[in-house]
């Protein structure tokens, strides 16, 4: 009798268990379906007072961000949280949730969580803080990430974390655009899992590269504007990326779209110029993917002729400052640049700045361009054909290859402007301090009084197709009367 009731016992247990599995496996799968990948925070609109989330699952459901002030989260975590609900859509085989957030606190740490309060299921707790309108603060940039492998998203994101490592105290990160190689849902997961943790604790300001934003490169369109949830600029196409701007600090952002640049839409040209035009911030900086200065491979290419001339003449007429750009996998900088020629009367003087000494331009004239270097391994070699006068106007031109990848930490306080590059050593991961920057403004920003240009679509598309033949035959001219030359007299010298 014994042996009946252990062997019947033991038969219960053992069918207990075989169901618990079951339903334990249903459970996992379900959840999984509804599990939060891709998540990311970004700037939307005013930094002091709004957010953009992003976030991914493989199964439709509600799209629900949970956040709480720090000093609330510390006592009741997201007991009595703010919920607002987001949208939902299907793409590329996902789900595709965002939200917007208005009417945050200045100069506030806030904690937050995405997913679904239908199936409570939520993603990794992350936090980011709001502008607090002063003028003193810094932030990181990147560039170039574009890995096809996990292997490859990993070594990049040590890059990153060597990066916050340095700067601990940075408010958001600039990624100049080419986070992914060919743009598939593989690559888009692994550079959510390895850089998650800068997705969600920091706020991202993401610049569209060709690699995530060009629908003729065997990629599909819309992929940018689908993985981050930013406030674009009334006109911005969608398809192959998105231009915007933003405040922050004393300091105005213009974030462009070079994908739309062949030639550069008017639309988006024309609101280049309003809206660094309209700003009376001290400081103006430009993001960008493609680079206007470079000494990589890709600078003597059409696409980038075309583009070249409209920048140079958009960041000579608005007082822009900085302009950081990717695109060409090596580490650039220029002296003071206007007119396509350096500012040869730019007066350096040396301060005491944070315990050291620091050599500052003193309101100089003109602009700082700078590549900060690719944070991924698919690294170029400097480029000594580069069109003249490109080669002239770098103060600064290094290969990063087989040395590491690199990041950029612009601080910004009051009247200075420090900009600082470094390499993450590929075999320690420790860090080598490759240049330095630094400008002094004594002066106050001021709007222009330029009357606004239109920024709808412009003209007919006669007035279109003229613009793009107007700017491919100023390309053939700059072939034939730049690049033609220094190709003959490189083949004498060979």
């Amino acid at each position: 009798m014994k042996i009946t009731l252990k062997k019947s016992l033991a038969a219960f247990l053992a069918l207990i268990t075989l169901f618990s599995c079951f339903g334990f496996t249903a459970f996992a799968d379900n959840g999984e379906e509804y599990a939060v990948v891709r998540q990311n925070c970004t700037v939307y609109g005013d930094p002091k007072t709004q957010k953009g989330f992003t976030w991914y699952t493989a199964a439709d459901c509600d799209s629900v961000l949970q956040l709480a002030k720090a000093s609330d989260f510390n006592r009741n975590g997201f007991t009595n949280a703010l919920e607002v609900q987001g949208t939902s859509k299907k793409f590329q085989g996902n789900y595709c949730h965002k939200v917007a957030v208005t009417g945050l606190e200045p100069g506030t740490t806030y904690f937050y969580r995405v997913g679904s309060l239908k199936n409570n299921i939520w993603s990794n707790v992350g936090k980011f803080v709001t502008d607090n309108g002063d003028s003193k603060f810094s932030f990181l940039a990147i560039a170039d990430v574009q890995a096809s492998s996990f292997e490859n998203f990993y070594k990049a994101s040590r890059v990153m974390k060597e990066a916050v490592n340095y700067n601990k105290n940075a408010e958001f990160i600039v990624n100049l655009g080419d986070f992914v190689n060919d743009c598939t849902n593989d690559e888009w997961g692994w550079y959510g899992e390895t850089f998650e943790e800068f997705n969600t604790n920091y706020t991202l300001v993401p610049v569209a590269g060709n690699h995530e934003g060009n629908p003729t490169n065997k990629l599909n369109p819309g992929w940018f504007a689908n993985q981050f949830n930013l406030d674009a600029a009334e006109g911005s196409l969608q398809v192959n990326g998105v231009y915007y701007s933003y405040d922050y600090g004393d300091a105005h952002f213009c974030v462009l779209n070079t994908n739309d640049m062949y030639p550069m839409t008017e639309a988006q040209r024309n609101w280049v110029y309003n809206d660094l035009n309209g700003s009376n911030a001290k400081w103006k900086i430009l993001l960008m993917h493609r680079a206007a200065y470079s000494a990589g491979k890709n600078i003597n290419k059409p696409d980038t002729l075309a583009m070249r001339k409209t920048i140079i003449e958009i960041v000579d007429n608005t007082d822009v400052d900085l302009v950081l750009s990717g695109h060409d996998h090596m580490y650039m900088r220029t002296y003071q640049v206007k007119g396509d020629a350096v500012c040869e009367d730019t007066r350096y003087v040396t301060e005491m700045y944070n315990g050291k000494e620091v050599t500052f331009a003193m309101d100089p004239d003109g602009a700082v361009y700078a590549l900060p270097g690719t944070a991924g391994t698919k690294r170029y070699a400097v480029n000594t054909d580069a069109i003249d006068p490109i080669l002239q106007c770098a103060e600064v031109a290094e290969t990063l290859r087989d040395r590491g990848g690199a990041f950029a930490n612009i601080t910004v306080d009051g009247d200075r402007l420090i900009y600082e590059a470094f390499i993450v050593k590929d075999d320690t991961y420790e860090l080598e301090k490759i240049d330095e920057y630094a400008i002094k403004k004594t002066t106050a920003g001021s709007a222009s009084d330029e009357p606004e240009k239109p920024t709808d679509f412009v003209g007919t598309i006669d007035q279109t197709v003229i613009n793009f033949v107007t700017e491919i035959i100023g390309v053939i001219v700059t072939y034939i009367t730049k690049l033609l030359p220094q190709v003959i007299i490189g083949s004498i010298k060979k």
